[in-house]
């Protein structure tokens, strides 16, 4: 859904539990990004890790060290 909408989804850091990612690419500032979060992609690491708290964050800029979850955007 991400890329089909083209964003990029990232994954920022995992600790135990604690799952952080970032949105990025044409989700940055997009007003669908907290039902994104809230209905897509938090449901979707709670089904293979029940326990995780994932935190979401969204924009322009990339965090340090972060690695892309969804396949780079074709020219």
């Amino acid at each position: 859904m991400v890329e089909a909408d083209g964003g990029e989804l990232y994954l920022v850091s995992v600790d135990g539990d604690e799952v952080r990612l970032h949105l990025a690419g044409a989700c940055a500032g997009c007003p669908g990004t907290t039902l994104t979060s809230r209905g897509v992609i938090e449901p979707a690491v709670r089904a293979t890790s029940p326990s995780a708290r994932v935190s979401v964050s969204s924009g322009v800029l990339i965090p340090p060290g972060a690695e892309l979850v969804t396949p780079p955007r074709r020219a």
